[in-house]
């Protein structure tokens, strides 16, 4: 096998490496995107909690204050019965008929606010279904993310392996330092030189001493004999004969 051959093969490993890296950044994002759908509902939920809360809280309040308020008339009344005085009788009575106009607007107000209950344990229910549906659905794909994560870092696992293997197959040190240095800032490193003189990397034409040293490449692998790095005059990548 010739070099090229041998740093092709590394470049292919290369190659997915580099997409399984890419996925490996990208499953936590997509997740994250995915998570994220749930704030809008979530956020309605919470608002239709509280304000059913809120509407519980305001008939509860008003049921309490109705309870205080017919108690108090029933401890004016008990006390009006013992007076013997008619014009403390007539304070009294004065008393009673405030404290009674209050509880007819407390209990007006308690009817009232109890007629927001129903709507608003409806808006909950919405809500709440609402969240659980899209909840179902987001949790099956974070599922489904969880478990490609895994296999992408096993699959990585398993091309680094190979990765070692290629690096260490490559016979020429010069040229697998070459390309160890060049994959960090272009990619792919190594590239066929086209039949019109074309580097299949940056697409620029090559001056005929390039093309003429590819050809000769190609003579010499044929006939196992060491082969030249022959490079890109423009982005120095690699260039071989298909």
């Amino acid at each position: 096998m010739t070099v090229v051959e041998q740093l092709i093969e590394l470049q292919e490993v290369d190659g997915r490496i580099r997409e399984l890296e890419h996925e490996l950044k990208d499953l936590p994002r997509r997740k994250a995107l995915e998570t994220a759908r749930l704030s809008g509902v979530s956020a309605d939920l919470e608002a239709a909690k509280v304000n059913l809360k809120q509407v519980n809280d305001r008939v509860k309040g008003y049921e309490a204050d109705a309870e205080a308020l017919r108690e108090k008339i029933q401890q004016l009344k008990t006390a009006q019965a013992a007076l013997t005085s008619n014009r403390e009788y007539a304070q009294y009575s004065i008393q009673i008929d405030l404290v009674s106009h209050d509880l007819e607007t407390t209990e007006q107000n308690w009817a009232a606010s109890s007629e927001y209950e129903p709507s608003a344990q409806t808006r909950l229910a919405e809500a709440q279904a609402k969240f659980d549906a899209l909840k179902g659905s987001v949790d099956v794909v974070c599922e489904e993310l969880d478990a490609r994560l895994s296999e992408v870092k096993g699959a990585l696992d398993e091309a680094m392996k190979e990765r070692a293997e290629k690096v260490a197959a490559v016979g020429d040190p010069q040229a697998r330092l070459y390309y160890e240095r060049l994959r960090t800032k272009r990619w792919p490193v190594i590239v066929p030189l086209t039949h019109d003189g074309v580097c299949d990397g940056c697409h620029l034409v090559q001056p005929p001493s390039v093309s003429q040293l590819v050809d000769a490449n190609a003579k010499l692998a044929a006939q196992g004999k060491p082969m030249r790095r022959v490079a890109c005059t423009m982005c120095g990548r690699m260039l071989y004969r298909e």
